[in-house]
C-alpha cells in the first residue's frame, strides 16, 4: 500500500524560551564549577527529557531543602521561582545557592512586593499549586494576596473595600482566558491597578499566537510537552479554541495516535517552552516512517531574547 501523504504545519516560535535556556545553562555551569552532585529544588523546568539529561550530568532533584543530605553541596532554585522563605532557609543551613528563577517571573515578584509596600491588597491570577504561583504568593505576608483561577472566582471575589486593590498574573497563562478574568475584575473594581506591562511572558504570548495562526487549518494538532507544563497544556487549549478540536499533548508516556493521523491530511505541531527541539524532531521522524511528509514552518515572529546567567557562574 502506498504511504499516505501528510502535510505538517510547524508552528514557530515554539519550544525553549530564554528563561528555560538560562535555567538549564545555570545547572550545567554549576556542575562544571562546583562538580557533581549539585542539587536542584523542584524540576528545573517541567520536562522529563531535560530533567533526565541533567540527572545524567550530575544533578539531583529534590522537592524540599530538608531532603538534601549533604548541605555542603550547592542547590539551585528552579525557573518557576520560590517563596521568600526558601533562600532564607538555605542561608540558615549555610548552603550555597544559585537562583535560576526566570527574570520575567522575578519581575512579577518585585511588582507584587512593591504594590504590597504601597498598601495595595493583591490578587494573583493563576493556577493553584503550580510552583510559580506558590513562589509568587510566597513573596508576601499571608493574607495580603489572594488567588483567582477563573471567571467564576473573579465574579464571586470579596475583599475589604477600604483597601486599594491591584492584580498580577502567572506568566504562563492563556492570554485570552486571562483577558476575560481581568475584564470581570475591572468591571467589578474600576480602580483596580494593573501591571504597567503585561505579566504573561513574551514566549507564552508568541507561542499561543503562532498556534492560533495555524490551528484552524489543521485536522489535528499536537503539542510536544509535559503534562505538568502549564504553558504546554495552555497551547493545547488554544489550538482547540482556535478551531482544531482534535488537539493533543504528546508527553513522555504518549503513544502516537497513528489511526487518527491516518484520517488527517494536515496536522499542526508546536512545543511548550520547556520542551527541547529534539523531541519535535523525534516525533516528525516517527511520522516519516509511516507517511510521505511535507513540512511547512509557519513563523509569525522572530525571537531574540536572551538572559544572562548569574555572574558567580562565569
Amino acid at each position: 500500500m502506498k504511504n499516505k501523504e501528510l502535510k505538517i504545519l510547524l508552528s514557530a516560535p515554539r519550544g525553549f524560551c530564554a528563561g528555560v535556556e538560562r535555567a538549564i545553562e545555570i545547572v550545567e555551569k554549576s556542575i562544571k564549577k562546583f562538580g557533581a552532585p549539585v542539587y536542584v529544588r523542584h524540576e528545573i523546568v517541567h520536562n522529563k527529557y531535560v530533567v533526565d539529561d541533567l540527572k545524567n550530568k550530575g544533578a539531583i532533584f529534590v522537592e524540599e531543602l530538608e531532603e538534601i543530605e549533604d548541605k555542603s553541596r550547592p542547590v539551585i532554585f528552579s525557573a518557576h521561582g520560590v517563596p521568600k522563605k526558601i533562600p532564607e532557609d538555605a542561608k540558615s543551613y549555610n548552603m550555597t545557592f544559585v537562583d535560576a528563577t526566570c527574570p520575567l517571573v522575578s519581575k512579577v515578584h518585585r511588582e507584587a512586593e512593591n504594590l504590597n509596600k504601597s498598601g495595595y491588597h493583591l490578587i494573583l491570577i493563576g493556577h493553584e499549586s503550580h510552583p510559580e504561583v506558590v513562589g509568587t504568593m510566597g513573596q508576601l505576608p499571608k493574607g495580603s494576596i489572594d488567588l483567582i483561577q477563573d471567571e467564576e472566582e473573579a465574579k464571586n471575589y470579596r475583599f475589604d473595600k477600604k483597601k486599594q486593590i491591584a492584580f498580577v498574573t502567572q506568566t504562563t497563562l492563556s492570554v485570552d482566558d486571562t483577558k476575560d478574568i481581568i475584564k470581570i475584575l475591572k468591571e467589578r473594581f474600576p480602580n483596580i491597578r494593573e501591571p504597567l506591562k503585561e505579566d504573561i511572558c513574551y514566549a507564552t504570548t508568541n507561542r499561543q499566537m503562532a498556534v492560533k495562526n495555524i490551528a484552524k487549518k489543521c485536522d489535528m494538532f499536537f503539542v510536544i510537552g509535559s503534562r505538568n507544563s502549564s504553558n504546554s497544556v495552555r497551547l493545547v487549549e488554544v489550538a482547540k479554541k482556535s478551531g482544531c478540536l482534535k488537539s493533543h499533548l504528546i508527553h513522555s508516556q504518549s503513544e502516537i495516535p497513528y489511526d487518527l493521523i491516518e484520517n488527517s491530511s494536515t496536522i499542526g505541531i508546536s512545543s511548550g517552552a520547556s520542551a527541547p527541539e529534539v523531541l519535535v524532531e523525534n516525533f516528525i521522524k516517527e511520522l516519516k516512517k509511516r507517511f510521505i511528509v511535507t513540512i511547512d514552518e509557519v513563523e509569525i515572529i522572530k525571537e531574540n531574547v536572551t538572559f544572562k546567567v548569574p555572574k558567580k557562574l562565569n
